[in-house]
């Protein structure tokens, strides 16, 4: 089949405006996308036990925070976790008097106890026990009755692309999940008298690379115990 002269150019003409078309729709996409970001979804499920924990016990005798334990390949975050997540802890509840795990780790070292806390945690990987006598001689040491233990159970960082054109990725689903354990521990009694659990995660839709940071996670699931302390 042959066209005529005007009939072929109409048609190429045609194509050429359909292909600007589509690159002007491009353009404007992609500029409309370059600076978006939409506001974050939260996914929690905290879970508390009080086992003998009366309101107001941490008020009145005071809470240290102890070296959090972690799994395999998480062992730099547990400083980080004790920093950020005591800070926002501290801030939700100021009516606690909380001792910072780098307090607790100086009381302990002047104390001569560091050979003592070293078995402790030994112990406390195959057991699930803490020392009671261990445990008062932290708690004089730091001045405080309760002491508390966080485990990072799970965290991880990732994106998945949500929205590519042309092979570019314009939209990614930025996220991170955290599942941490928080238990107070009586060094009088050296007994558990409350536990809780926040797994969270936080995602957000987004053309930047920005990443959901631990600071970020650490601070919400601090908020959400916080929150369920007596």
């Amino acid at each position: 089949m042959t066209f005529a002269p005007t009939r072929l150019a109409d048609l190429q003409g045609s194509r050429r405006r359909r292909s600007t078309l589509r690159a002007v729709a491009l353009a404007i996409m992609v500029l409309a996308t370059g600076a978006c970001t939409f506001a974050p979804q939260r996914y929690t499920q905290p879970e508390i036990r009080s086992n003998n924990l009366q309101p107001g016990a941490l008020a009145r005798g005071g809470l240290a925070i102890l070296t959090p334990s972690t799994v395999t390949g998480q062992e730099e975050d547990r400083q980080t976790l004790a920093l950020l997540f005591t800070k926002e802890l501290a801030l939700q509840r100021r009516d606690l008097r909380i001792v910072h795990l780098p307090e607790v780790i100086s009381a302990i070292n002047q104390a001569g106890l560091v050979d003592r806390y070293q078995r402790l945690y030994t112990d406390y990987r195959v057991t699930g026990v803490f020392d009671r006598d261990t445990l008062a001689r932290i708690s004089e040491a730091t001045g405080v009755r309760y002491l508390g233990q966080l485990k990072l159970a799970r965290f991880e960082q990732g994106a998945k692309s949500r929205l590519g054109i042309l092979g570019l990725s314009v939209l990614q689903t930025q996220y991170a999940h955290m599942r941490v354990f928080l238990q107070i521990w009586d060094a009088r009694s050296g007994s558990v008298v409350w536990e809780g659990i926040d797994e969270l995660t936080i995602s957000v839709e987004t053309s930047r690379e920005r990443a959901v940071t631990l600071r970020t996670i650490a601070e919400e699931a601090a908020r959400d115990l916080a929150k369920r302390l007596p």
